[in-house]
C-alpha cells in the first residue's frame, strides 16, 4: 500500500481535524472577546474569565461538579477493577454469563432509561429504608459511579486479556501471596487500563447531563446543569471562558497520564 501523501488524502485529513476542533478553537479565541455579544469581535480582552470567577452560580456548580466526579471515578475504579478481574480470571462460576451482561447493558442503555430507573430506585429506597433522605451530591455520585464502573470493567478486561500470566505464576511460584502477586505484579501491569478508566469515568461524570437531572435535587446543581439553563436563554462569553477552562483541566490531566504511562513503559522496558 502507497504511503505517499496525496492531494486527496490531506484535504481529507485537513477536512477530519477541523471537524473536530474547529470549532473548539472558535469557542476559546471567542472566550477572550470584548464584545458581549459571542458573533461580533470586539478585541481581545480578559473580562470574561474575570466574570465567571465571580459568579457564584458556575463556581458552585463546578466544585459540585468536581467533587462528585472526583469521588464517581474513584468508587468506578474500584468496582470496575473488582468486576473486571473476576471476568477476566475467574472463567467458569455460576451466573458468568449474567454477571457479563449487566456490565454490558448500562453502556448500551439510554441515559433517560438509566436516570429513570436510578430515580426510582432511590425514591424506593427512601419510602422503605428512609435513605437517601433527599437528592443530591450523594445520588448523583452513586449514579455517576454505576455507569462509570462499567466503562472501568470493560478496560480492565480487555487489558488483562493481553496480560502475561506467566509473571503471576512465576511469582506464585517464588512463594508470593496471591494479594502480593495482584498488588505488585496485576495492578501495575494493568495500570495504562486503571488510569484510562478513571480518566474515561471522571470525564464522563463531568460531562453528565440526562442521569443528573434525574437524580440531583435543588442542593445539587452540577456544571452541564447550570450552563444548560444558561444556553437556554442565549450563549454569552462566559460561557465560552467557562468551557475553555474546563478544556484547559482535562489537557492537563490526559497530558499528565500519558506522561505517567509512558514514563512507566521505559521503566518497564529498562529493567
Amino acid at each position: 500500500m502507497s504511503r505517499h501523501i496525496t492531494w486527496f488524502r490531506a484535504a481529507a485529513l485537513a477536512l477530519g481535524f477541523g471537524f473536530l476542533y474547529l470549532p473548539i478553537a472558535v469557542l476559546v479565541a471567542y472566550s477572550f472577546n470584548r464584545s458581549r455579544l459571542v458573533t461580533v469581535w470586539g478585541g481581545w480582552s480578559l473580562k470574561w474569565y474575570g466574570a465567571l470567577a465571580e459568579d457564584d452560580k458556575f463556581r458552585d456548580a463546578a466544585l459540585t461538579s468536581l467533587e462528585i466526579a472526583l469521588m464517581a471515578a474513584t468508587i468506578a475504579l474500584v468496582i470496575g477493577t473488582c468486576a473486571g478481574l473476576a471476568v477476566g480470571r475467574f472463567r467458569r462460576f455460576r451466573g458468568r454469563a449474567v454477571f457479563g451482561f449487566m456490565l454490558m447493558a448500562p453502556l448500551v442503555v439510554p441515559e433517560v432509561i438509566l436516570g429513570l430507573s436510578l430515580l426510582l430506585l432511590f425514591v424506593a429506597m427512601q419510602g422503605a429504608i428512609g435513605w437517601p433522605a433527599e437528592r443530591g451530591v450523594v445520588t448523583v455520585t452513586i449514579a455517576h459511579a454505576t455507569f462509570g464502573s462499567c466503562f472501568v470493567a470493560v478496560l480492565v478486561r480487555a487489558q488483562l486479556a493481553l496480560f502475561d500470566r506467566t509473571l503471576e505464576e512465576a511469582a506464585l511460584d517464588l512463594g508470593a501471596r496471591p494479594f502480593a502477586v495482584l498488588w505488585r505484579i496485576t495492578l501495575p501491569g494493568i495500570s495504562p487500563a486503571l488510569v484510562s478508566g478513571w480518566l474515561l469515568a471522571f470525564t464522563l461524570s463531568l460531562d453528565d447531563l440526562v442521569v443528573a437531572s434525574f437524580v440531583s435535587g435543588p442542593s445539587a446543581t452540577t456544571l452541564p446543569m447550570a450552563v444548560y439553563s444558561s444556553v437556554r436563554v442565549g450563549v454569552t462569553p462566559e460561557i465560552n471562558a467557562l468551557a475553555s477552562v474546563f478544556l484547559l483541566v482535562v489537557t492537563v490531566l490526559v497530558a499528565s497520564a500519558g506522561w505517567l504511562m509512558a514514563r512507566q513503559e521505559r521503566r518497564r522496558k529498562s529493567l
